[in-house]
């Protein structure tokens, strides 16, 4: 379904990223990454004010796989 898209800004494309516009079907990542952080951690923004009192973050992960992606290289 098309659509109108307003102002994008993109400041950044790392590798194994995706940037898409518009419609698509299927769309298979090449990289797959675990990233924690507490809170406040991931905002962005022109004026960012974060006031966090504690921050606790739980890193313990069992499992060996989370997300396989060997298939789409």
């Amino acid at each position: 379904m098309p659509s109108v898209v307003g102002p994008i800004k993109i400041n950044n494309v790392s590798s194994g990223a995706v940037v898409q516009m518009g419609d698509c079907l299927y769309i298979a990542p090449k990289v797959a990454t675990k990233t924690m952080a507490g809170s406040g951690g991931f905002n962005t923004g022109d004026f960012v004010i974060t006031n966090t009192g504690i921050s606790l973050t739980n890193t313990f992960d069992p499992d060996a796989f989370d997300s396989n992606v060997a298939a789409n290289n």
